[in-house]
């Protein structure tokens, strides 16, 4: 007998979204099931196009739908849709904001939200950067971008844009050597313009890059933007992990979900292939455990991560294949699958509806 679809849907209810915790059927994640004799076309709608186990869930649909009776040939279609993580009323079209922060400057804060939004954007997603660390933004430099297009007709700034990320910063405002020297008002005002009078468009996510430290913008932000997340960028010395414990707790105290720790700077692999714990190793590991968020990853210290970020070329773009890099790469789909938690904790998951082909369609589907 030719399988049917309900059989189809009931064997989806037996896989499940390994980060997610729920089966594919109750996520709303089955958005496509075309049935032609033996043959069985199953369309999945992940949570975001940097799923980390998107051939896992492609592998676990194939082999659920191929044990049913009839099932001759299974076909898998992956595609991708961000859920909307961000409540209420806010000032940008971002279904996602990130905080990339530290407690102390030196950390490589910034080289971890810019390739973290390269990586993201090469995935497929839409994603836009703001460089919020007014007084120093090293965002345009390490993205190679200097000016900013002209002003849309209805007197809105443009953002630049590389490497298909929108990015805009004080540092295309003000010439190179200028300091700003402003008080906690009119840094406000800043990220405030950043966010509204900006022309983002549509985007999944909006990576903001915080200055150094628990002071005005990390604040000026919260009160802005209702934030989907923030992560904390630590080197393993203990130094750095104290201050990385306190931007921590900023993030719980202004009630934002922290998506985990990053330890930057983790080790230097040398030439004969052992390793260099030169700020010492495992401490961001161990600060996540301790205070309960996921550890995100370390990222080892390579010369190109410095040469590309001067040169305004992320290191995930031109040496994808350097393990600096595959870290980074693998960043960015853990802080995709953790925005993708906080989305459905918060109730934000997108409903897809299951789309049923008719014979009376003239597909020969059921």
């Amino acid at each position: 007998m030719a399988v049917t679809r309900e059989q189809v849907i009931d064997a989806l209810r037996q896989v499940m979204d390994p980060e997610l915790g729920q089966d594919l059927v109750t996520l709303n994640m089955v958005h496509d099931v075309h049935i032609e004799g033996g043959k069985v076309l199953v369309g999945i709608m992940l949570t975001t196009p940097a799923c980390p186990l998107k051939g896992q869930i492609a592998e676990d649909v194939r082999r659920a739908v191929a044990a049913l009776p009839g099932v001759e040939e299974v076909e898998v279609k992956l595609d991708a849709t961000v859920p909307q993580g961000i409540r209420g009323v806010v000032p940008v079209k971002a279904k996602n904001a990130i905080a990339v922060g530290s407690g102390k400057g030196g950390v490589g804060k910034t080289t971890v939200a810019v390739n973290l939004a390269v990586a993201l954007a090469a995935k497929g997603a839409k994603v836009g950067l703001i460089d919020a660390d007014i007084y120093g933004p090293n965002v345009p430099t390490m993205m190679g971008v200097y000016r900013l297009p002209p002003l849309t007709p209805e007197g809105k700034i443009r953002p630049a844009e590389a490497y298909g990320v929108k990015v805009i910063s004080i540092g295309f405002m003000v010439p190179p050597d200028q300091p700003l020297i402003w008080r906690g008002p009119m840094l406000h005002s800043a990220i405030r313009q950043f966010l509204t009078d900006v022309d983002w468009g549509e985007l999944d996510y909006l990576i903001v890059d915080l200055p150094p430290g628990t002071g005005d913008a990390p604040l000026s932000l919260a009160q802005v933007l209702p934030l989907s997340g923030g992560i904390v960028v630590t080197l393993p010395q203990q130094v750095s992990l104290d201050d990385a414990r306190r931007a921590l707790e900023m993030y719980r105290k202004l009630n934002v979900p922290v998506l985990g720790v990053v330890e930057n700077m983790s080790y230097l692999e040398l030439p004969d292939g052992t390793r260099m714990d030169i700020f010492g190793h495992g401490g961001g590991e161990a600060l996540a455990r301790e205070t309960g968020v996921p550890f995100l990853g370390a990222i080892p210290m390579d010369p190109e991560v410095r040469k590309g970020s001067d040169a305004g070329k992320p290191v995930v773009i031109t040496q994808p294949e350097a393990p600096v890099a595959q870290a980074l790469d693998a960043l960015a789909e853990r802080v995709a699958a953790q925005v993708s938690i906080q989305a459905l904790k918060a109730g934000g998951m997108s409903v897809v509806p299951i789309e049923i082909v008719k014979p009376e369609d003239g597909k020969g589907g059921q």
